[in-house]
């Protein structure tokens, strides 16, 4: 005669096949989920894209200055008209993408280097300047007025004479010098940066005026 099952084994099975169903119940709601999420990914895509306009703006990246905007590389936001109709037409910025943003980032990183080397350099170049003296001949009366005068291009090339690629837009006096005499002259050399070089006005030598 056949055994009939205990009252407990089948409360065991019972329980096995509840677990099982509410396992399956869970895996078909999981994978209705996933299934529920990726139906739509060219509308995900689309909704999230950097160049879909969001709360009636759209953030671009800037390539060149643009006046009240910002300057190359601002990451700006601004109304899609405005954008489309003139600044991406002209090449004034471009979309925000993350491939552009990383590209932004790796510009700064090396125009933040080039800067720094510059003003380095431009901070060594005022301190040689701090410790040379130049000397410029002019015409003069016995009480030292100059009949010409010395200007701002005299000075610049008597410096390129010395060594230094100074310009005269590099000299800053407050107009011609028309005494003889000693002058510490400034020297903007850019980045904030301004050195000073001493001057000394002579009277010009004149051949025979020892002899005489």
């Amino acid at each position: 005669m056949a055994k009939t099952p205990s009252k407990t084994k089948q409360a065991k099975s019972a329980a096995k096949a509840a677990r099982a169903k509410a396992h399956a119940q869970s895996q078909s709601q999981a994978a209705q989920a996933i299934i529920g999420t990726t139906r739509r990914p060219g509308w995900e895509r689309r909704h999230n894209h950097p160049t879909r306009p969001k709360n009636g703006y759209m953030n671009i990246l800037l390539t060149a200055k643009v006046a009240k905007l910002g300057e190359p590389g601002d990451l700006v936001k601004v109304k899609p008209g405005f954008a489309r109709n003139y600044l991406l037409p002209q090449g004034l910025a471009t979309f925000a993408t993350p491939h552009n943003l990383r590209i932004v980032e790796k510009h700064r990183a090396r125009l933040k280097a080039l800067e720094e080397a510059k003003k380095a350099d431009l901070q060594a170049l005022a301190a040689q300047l701090s410790q040379r003296s130049i000397t410029i001949e002019a015409n003069a009366n016995e009480e030292g007025h100059l009949y010409g005068s010395v200007n701002a291009q005299q000075i610049a090339a008597a410096l390129t004479t010395d060594g230094f690629q100074i310009e005269a837009e590099n000299v800053r006096i407050e107009g011609p010098l028309k005494e003889l005499g000693f002058y510490s002259i400034p020297i903007h050399l850019g980045m904030e940066i301004t050195g000073e070089v001493k001057l000394w006005v002579v009277p010009t030598h004149v051949e025979g005026e020892e002899g005489a």
